[in-house]
């Protein structure tokens, strides 16, 4: 079974939540770039509990993405409330 390559599912999560072709920048998908970036890192501390160097990196990727989040939320509640069905986040 041949694992999808870094830059390949960057690309996919990229076209999937752009809101206009060649946007990169939108919340939506700096969200769901941390939001798989966070799915990696909490993957790696599974296997490598002492990695607190890791650790810290995921906790500063959680506070980015909610950074983001309260912003999104604070600009349009709608598109705020789509994103968040569409990752599957609680809040």
């Amino acid at each position: 079974m041949a694992q999808i390559q870094l830059p390949e599912k960057k690309q996919e999560i990229i076209d999937t939540f752009a809101q206009k072709k060649g946007d990169t920048g939108s919340p939506e998908v700096q969200v769901a770039l941390l939001t798989f970036k966070i799915q990696r890192l909490t993957n790696h501390l599974e296997e490598n509990k002492k990695d607190n160097h890791s650790r810290r990196g995921l906790l500063k990727v959680i506070a980015k993405r909610r950074r983001i989040l309260n912003y999104l939320q604070k600009l349009d509640e709608k598109r705020y409330k789509e994103l968040i069905h569409k990752i599957g986040l609680k809040k």
